[in-house]
Formats: C-alpha cells, sequence, structure tokens
C-alpha cells in the first residue's frame, strides 16, 4: 500500500510540475490549471485513502467549509482583486504551517518524531524553520494584502531605528531556533511564533505601493518554502515537492520582478520605495508647462489614420475593467486595416502577469500581446501609442532623470512613437507617487477620464 501511495504521489508531483510549465505559456494556461487541479486531487484522494487518519468526518467537514468558500470567492471576485487574494491565500498557507508545527510538537508521538521533550533533532530543526517562515508568511502577507485593498495606507510606515529593530528580531528568531533546537521547551517554540509574527509585519509597512509585486512574490515563495519545512516534519514527500516547486518558482519570479524595476531584493525590503499620491499632485508641479489635452473624438481621428497603434496597459485599465472595451477597439482598427500590438511591462499592475491575465479574460489573442524586451523597439516605427492606465512603467525619467527615485528602471519607450494617447482620470503621480514629463511632450496628448468610457467612446468615433 505504502508502494501505490508513493506512486499516486509521484504523480501528482509531475502534474503540479506540468501545470508550472503551462502556466508559463499563455497559451497553455488553461492546460497548466487544469493539471494543478488534477494534481491536487490525487494527493487529497491519496492522503485519505492510505494514511491512518482519526476523525474522517472533521476533516470531510474542512474539505467542504474551504471549498464552498474558495468557490464563491473565485465566482464572485473581480480580476482587479486578484493581487490581494493572492496574497490572502498566501496567509493562509504560512497559517496552516504554523498549525501543523504546533500540532507535531505537542503531539510528536502521532508524527513519529518522538517523545513530548524528546522529539528528534532534525525534525526540530524542521520544525523550527517552517513555523518561523509560516509565521512571517502569515502576517507579512496581512499587511500586503491590506495595502493592496486600500484598507492600510500603500504608503511606506518607517520610522527612526527600524531597520535595526528588525536585524535585532532576526538575529533573536535565529538565537530561539537555536534554543529551541538545544532544550526542546514549548518556551522557545512559542517564542519563535511570536517573533516571527512580529517580523512580518515590520518587514512589509516600510514597503511601499509600487514595490507590492515584487512582494506578492516574494511571500509566493515564503509560502512555498514553509510547506516544504513542514512536509519533512510530516515525512511527506509529496509537500516537500509541492513546496520547493513554489518556493523556488516565486524565488525566481522575485527575482525577475526587481530586475524588471532595476531593483535588488534587499534594496526593496529596505528602501520603502513607492506610495499613494495624492490625484492633484502632478497638476501643481505642472507649473507653467503645456498639458494638451483631447477628446475620444480627437483620438479615434488620430487611430483610425494610423498604420500601427501600440497599446500599453496598466492597472488604471484593470480598475475600469476596460480589457474588453479594448479588445473591441482593437478589432475594429485591424477592420480598418491598422497593425495592432499589445505591449507588457513586467511589473505592470500590482501582481506579475496581471494584465496579460485580463487581457487572456478579454480574449485578445496570444500573438498580439508582447513583452517589454520585445516590442520596445516598435515603438520608434509606431504611428500611436495608446497608453491606458500605465504611468510609472512608461515615465520617461526613468532613462533621463539621475535624481528620479525610479532612475534605471527598465521602462517602454512609449515617448518614441509618432504621437502619444495617455488615457488617465486625471495629471496626478503615478502609484510610485512621482510625476511623470510624458504628460507636458510635445507629441503626447492627455485623454482625461474614466478608461473604459474613454475607449468606447473612441469605439463610437471609429464607426
Amino acid at each position: 500500500m505504502d508502494s501505490l501511495a508513493s506512486l499516486a504521489y509521484l504523480v501528482a508531483s509531475v502534474c503540479f510540475i506540468m501545470a508550472l510549465r503551462g502556466l508559463s505559456n499563455p497559451e497553455l494556461a488553461r492546460t497548466g490549471v487544469v493539471y494543478g487541479m488534477a494534481g491536487m486531487a490525487i494527493a487529497v484522494v491519496t492522503t485519505l485513502l492510505f494514511q491512518h487518519l482519526n476523525s474522517l468526518w472533521l476533516i470531510g467537514l474542512g474539505i467542504a467549509v474551504g471549498g464552498a468558500i474558495g468557490s464563491v470567492t473565485a465566482l464572485r471576485i473581480p480580476m482587479t482583486a486578484l493581487p490581494q487574494l493572492m496574497a490572502a491565500f498566501h496567509s493562509l498557507v504560512g497559517l496552516a504551517a504554523v498549525f501543523v508545527a504546533a500540532a507535531a510538537f505537542h503531539s510528536p508521538e502521532a508524527y513519529g518524531i518522538g517523545t513530548a521533550g524528546e522529539i528528534h533533532l532534525n525534525s526540530l530543526i524542521e520544525m523550527a524553520l517552517g513555523t518561523a517562515i509560516g509565521a512571517v508568511t502569515f502576517t507579512g502577507s496581512i499587511i500586503a494584502f491590506g495595502k493592496l485593498q486600500g484598507v492600510i495606507s500603500g504608503k511606506p510606515v518607517v520610522f527612526p531605528g527600524q531597520h535595526k529593530l528588525n536585524a535585532l528580531l532576526g538575529a533573536g528568531l535565529v538565537g530561539l531556533v537555536i534554543l529551541l533546537c538545544l532544550t526542546g521547551s514549548p518556551l522557545w517554540f512559542w517564542g519563535i511564533v511570536l517573533v516571527a509574527l512580529a517580523l512580518g509585519v515590520l518587514m512589509i509597512v516600510p514597503i511601499g505601493g509600487a514595490d507590492m509585486p515584487v512582494i506578492v512574490s516574494m511571500l509566493n515563495s515564503y509560502s512555498g518554502w514553509a510547506a516544504a519545512g513542514i512536509g519533512f516534519t510530516l515525512h511527506n514527500n509529496l509537500l516537500i515537492v509541492t513546496g520547493a516547486l513554489v518556493g523556488a518558482s516565486g524565488a525566481i519570479l522575485s527575482y525577475i520582478m526587481c530586475k524588471g524595476m532595476n531593483r535588488s531584493f534587499v534594496n526593496v525590503l529596505l528602501g520603502g520605495f513607492g506610495g499613494e499620491a495624492a490625484s492633484g499632485a502632478a497638476a501643481a508641479v505642472a507649473g507653467d508647462r503645456q498639458v494638451k489635452t483631447g477628446a475620444a473624438e480627437d483620438a479615434a481621428y488620430i487611430m483610425k489614420n494610423a498604420a500601427k497603434v501600440i497599446i500599453v496597459p496598466g492597472y488604471g485599465m484593470a480598475v475600469s475593467q476596460a480589457q474588453h472595451a479594448l479588445r473591441e477597439m482593437g478589432d475594429v482598427l485591424k477592420k480598418e486595416g491598422v497593425e495592432v500590438k499589445y505591449a507588457i511591462h513586467p511589473v505592470a499592475g500590482r501582481m506579475p502577469g496581471h494584465m496579460n491575465v485580463l487581457l487572456a479574460e478579454a480574449n485578445v489573442p496570444y500573438d498580439e500581446v508582447f513583452e517589454m524586451d520585445d516590442i520596445n523597439r516598435d515603438f520608434a516605427q509606431a504611428d500611436v501609442a495608446y497608453i491606458i492606465g500605465a504611468n510609472d512603467i512608461t515615465n520617461p525619467a526613468a532613462k533621463n532623470d539621475p535624481s528620479s527615485p525610479i532612475y534605471g528602471m527598465p521602462v517602454l519607450d512609449v515617448e518614441k512613437a509618432k504621437t502619444v494617447l495617455f488615457v488617465k482620470r486625471s495629471l496626478g503621480a503615478g502609484y510610485a507617487g512621482i510625476d511623470n514629463p510624458l504628460f507636458y511632450q510635445s507629441n503626447t496628448m492627455m485623454l482625461l477620464g474614466d478608461a473604459k468610457k474613454m475607449t468606447e467612446d473612441i469605439i463610437k468615433g471609429l464607426g
């Protein structure tokens, strides 16, 4: 029976690997999700059938309640809320790791890791690491959720001596792990939990909204490593493999995000960059600079007479749910003989791949969607760059203003297009809280208003 269970877990592990492979490609993403669902179903059924479990009714109740909550959430959650949903899910994984570790610590006989007060050293190490990472993930994800949801200010929350306090807590956490491994005392176990919970809060509150994509990815990695650590405690190879896959992929994605922002991971944790900005902030900065504004009819005329249009979506598109109108506009332009492409920046939106998901939801053809490195050279040959709710990722200050906080960050070269049509509610700063000089360039026309309504009005103008 053990061999059959191991074989089933191996199949589930392969399904999870295939899920990651599928999710790396938009055209295979749906298949990847199916693989992931199949792998999880196999894992759960195998555990229920082949593990010696007590209180099956309680497990069934938990599955029913959790499944119901998950189903309702999936059906009701808007696409714009995916980042905070991911953060919330990560917090639950971290909390689960803490709960499992606590259960194993207080009932080691049930897990085959020793007896009360005499837990095997290797199990104490695994348990301590899983608990620490899980607790940090839990509170860190709660803070990230609050910032993304707007419950907590997106501005960096900083105070004197903050980094020193975090360093002290980190060192204390390492000390508590060592004490737990040496003594096996419940005092040190719960000390680890409390310090890690505090560290999770203090690590995330100083991080501004502009860095949230990296933080979401980082917390995803943390949740994976927490699960892997508990997998060792439970002697569950599938949990180890799955946790390692999530942890490694999240770490790689965090690196990609940092590279896309030209920042180091340590700089993200210590920098506290980006936050909310007042909607009128940039207008005050404008001074004597001229801003050319236009209407939907003007934009429709310009695009109808263009040969090539590149569309740049950002979080403003997500907020207004304009992706379907955007696709309809693209279809109308293509019928007029206009070449249409979509340019995606690595950190557009508030989570990795946010814009890709929204465009896929609107059935935008995959072969029209390009990543920044593949399309940046095309802007110089484009007649129109249509920017819809994207700000910081198009800010030329990142290339030509050494004093700018985002200097060195790779951005889309939209200013090279013959005409830049910039859809935005106001001249306010972006999520990073800095002014965008692109608003004032001679080839830029600002289309101020709701992104969805503006795009729908342009469609009418094209008709």
